[in-house]
């Protein structure tokens, strides 16, 4: 991303540190870091501690949990992009004798496989991963709890499942291709599988009163791609900002957007959140967030960018419960983007155009629903309602001189300019609709025909 913004307002600075002050404070969390990254650069950073002289910066590693399981989906996806794999493909093409092999990669991704969210006892977070050294270990005697595809059930099984996925399509293990694949691309020095001093050490605080006690930091072993990670709100805050934008070296900006969409079924009324390929997507004071929670004893964390705006925050505390990392970086988000409204690029003309591609233009009816075709950048278009109720949608031009569909109802579809034999142009054709000129125009290539008698009054 490029920043069009100077630094923030001292207004806005003090509101966030408002912010992570109360949600340290009331959260009674030994310490809590935040973090606001704006256009791709960390803009702003604070933290509050229990300790005097000892409050944690943006390079101060805390554990982040389940904010791994991002880093274990792009990885996959990688594999995907390279053809080494289909999302459509079930487990056990790719990695047999599992035992629940029918499902497919794009079901554990999106936590709708089925399978059970915990590994049998002992708590796998609390005990060290050599208790389940083998996936036989991790899936336990019942490790399906749903039928495949018809719910969303989060699985930190799952994901142990995608890990070993990696490493039997990479042939190395998974650290070895985070850490080649991401951590040194994306430029994360302070992300690892194991702490780097400076670090937080976890804690548990008494819910009845104000008194600690450590949390063991065990090594996951096969559960490791579920929520080893330890990482600072300054890497994390990049990466935010990655997942928002792309980055060729690692995945590009469309991969990114199919992650970001909405896959797993949603359970009744729950019409304000999802999850898409790795990642959760939330609905906060009208914005979508995309981002991901994570938390493992001593440890609560939260990574939530909102695109449109260009905004990304990190919130980490060394707590086992109390704060609320997800909801506070939530609200970081909504300081700036209320307080800093961001501020659009210039408006530009386009460099070029094709006569025949601005011939296209104008209003177009389908049937008797009026639209409106404009052009874009790229020999992009765009296809909305003039009036009323429609469908409106965005089109990436294609090299054989069609379009494809970005949003919605024709997100996929092909839109193509058909033509007479004289030349001319009859229709646009977008999945069998027919858009002409006129509506119902006698003659146009209007499906079912136009009653010859044409329009007329009551």
């Amino acid at each position: 991303m490029t920043s069009s913004f100077e630094a923030l307002l001292p207004s806005t600075e003090r509101a966030l540190l408002h912010r992570v002050a109360t949600a340290q404070a009331e959260g009674r969390a030994p310490s809590l870091v935040g973090g606001v990254a704006r256009d791709g650069r960390l803009v702003w950073e604070g933290g509050r501690s229990c300790v005097e002289g000892h409050v944690p910066d943006a390079r101060t590693q805390y554990r982040i949990g389940s904010i791994t399981k991002p880093f274990t989906a792009v990885l996959v996806m990688r594999l995907r992009d390279e053809g080494l794999i289909d999302l459509a493909d079930p487990l056990e093409k790719h990695l047999p004798g599992t035992g629940v092999g029918e499902v497919t990669i794009a079901q554990l991704l999106s936590h709708s496989a089925g399978l059970a969210a915990e590994t049998p006892a002992p708590w796998w977070e609390r005990t060290p991963g050599t208790l389940r050294p083998e996936l036989a270990d991790v899936l336990g005697e019942r490790p399906v709890v749903h039928p495949a595809g018809r719910r969303y059930h989060y699985s930190n099984t799952g994901y142990t499942l995608l890990g070993s996925l990696v490493e039997a399509v990479r042939g190395v293990s998974w650290e070895e291709a985070l850490t080649a694949e991401i951590l040194v691309p994306l430029g994360l020095e302070r992300t690892s599988v194991r702490p780097v001093a400076p670090h937080a050490g976890g804690w548990a605080v008494h819910p009845w009163a104000d008194v600690l006690l450590p949390e063991p930091a065990e090594d996951l072993g096969v559960m490791a791609p579920a929520g080893q990670l330890w990482s600072t709100v300054e890497d994390l805050c990049r990466f935010a900002c990655f997942l928002a934008e792309g980055d060729d070296r690692v995945l590009s900006a469309e991969t990114l957007r199919e992650m970001r969409t909405p896959l797993a079924p949603l359970e009744a009324g729950d019409w304000d959140g999802g999850y898409g390929l790795g990642l959760r997507l939330v609905r906060a004071g009208g914005r979508v967030l995309v981002g991901h929670g994570g938390s493992l004893p001593g440890f609560v964390a939260g990574l939530w960018v909102c695109v449109e705006d260009g905004v990304a925050a990190v919130v980490l505390a060394n707590a086992t419960s109390g704060p609320m990392p997800s909801g506070v970086a939530a609200d970081l988000i909504r300081i700036v983007a209320e307080a800093e409204p961001r501020i659009p690029e210039p408006w530009r003309p386009l460099p070029a155009i094709d006569p025949q591609l601005l011939e296209l233009t104008g209003p177009w009816y389908w049937g008797t629903y009026a639209y409106g075709l404009r052009v874009v950048a790229d020999g992009g278009v765009e296809l909305s309602p003039l009036r009323g109720e429609g469908r409106a949608a965005r089109f990436r031009a294609e090299s054989d001189g069609t379009w494809t569909g970005l949003d919605d109802y024709y997100a996929g579809e092909t839109l193509r300019v058909v033509r007479r034999t004289d030349g001319s142009v009859s229709h646009l054709d977008c999945g069998s609709f027919a858009f002409t000129r006129e509506p119902y125009e006698p003659g146009d290539a209007v499906p079912g025909g136009v009653d010859p008698e044409g329009w007329r009054g009551l």
